[in-house]
């Protein structure tokens, strides 16, 4: 029962995480890795698990999500759950050794762009830098990664918005937690069908449970701070998550 417990907690503080700034995997993974699930088999359930608590969160900021620049929200869509279902096949065909390795390098970049990004686009134009033709590409091989294995994947996504189009953080966090619903949706639907996700019905159960409550408690305690917290919050998450990953390499 104190193992489930620590699966629960790790479930909310992951729904949390990934609706106020990113990161949830970090948690769920490493709890369901120390349970003594396989990796890969961790991975497909933390993603699964984590689709009803990112949809709670898109749904609590339904009335706020705008457009990323001049994409189209619902271009930037089938190209998130596109390239999540991509992702998640590279995942059950492929090491995650290599990819893993460069997640914390990734992370390092995205924390560095989140922290400069806005005075970077301003300083190189007076309007977007990135065409929406750009945008998309960017999207499909964020959302690629986040089918694949997903860590800070949101992190990853605000900081492509900075630099490219200027976007602030906080305001860019309701699209973000939309764009990784679309990302996990897809690949889960993958997991269920050709992974052994459901190999561990109970962990799987468990994690889903913490994770709604932490996605919907988290986006609501989102949108009622104000954009500046709420932007420190975001970023001091990327540096932790950036952190840990290198620690845990």
């Amino acid at each position: 029962m104190f193992e489930l417990l620590y699966v629960l907690l790790a479930g909310v503080a992951a729904g949390v995480l990934n609706a106020m700034g990113g990161g949830g995997t970090f948690v769920a993974l490493p709890a369901l890795v120390a349970f003594g699930l396989p990796p890969v088999t961790a991975n497909a359930v933390s993603r699964v698990a984590l689709v009803p608590g990112a949809v709670a969160g898109a749904w609590v900021y339904r009335a706020q999500l705008a457009p990323v620049g001049a994409t189209s929200t619902r271009a930037l869509t089938a190209v998130s759950v596109s390239g999540g279902a991509f992702g998640a096949v590279l995942l059950l065909t492929l090491p995650a050794a290599s990819f893993e390795a460069a997640t914390p390098w990734l992370l390092a970049l995205a924390t560095v762009v989140l922290a400069f990004g806005r005075r970077v686009s301003r300083a190189l134009s007076t309007g977007p830098v990135m065409s929406t033709r750009a945008v998309l590409i960017g999207q499909f091989l964020l959302s690629v990664y986040g089918g694949y294995f997903g860590g800070a994947v949101g992190i990853m996504m605000l900081a492509l918005w900075s630099i490219g189009l200027g976007l602030d953080a906080a305001e860019s966090n309701p699209m973000r937690i939309a764009q990784l619903a679309a990302i996990y949706l897809s690949a889960a639907a993958l997991f269920l069908v050709a992974s052994d996700a459901l190999s561990a019905p109970l962990l799987l159960t468990v994690t889903l449970i913490g994770a709604v409550i932490g996605g919907f408690a988290g986006a609501h305690m989102a949108r009622r701070m104000p954009a500046g917290l709420l932007r420190g919050v975001i970023l001091t998450t990327a540096v932790v998550m950036t952190v840990l990953y290198f620690l845990r390499g």
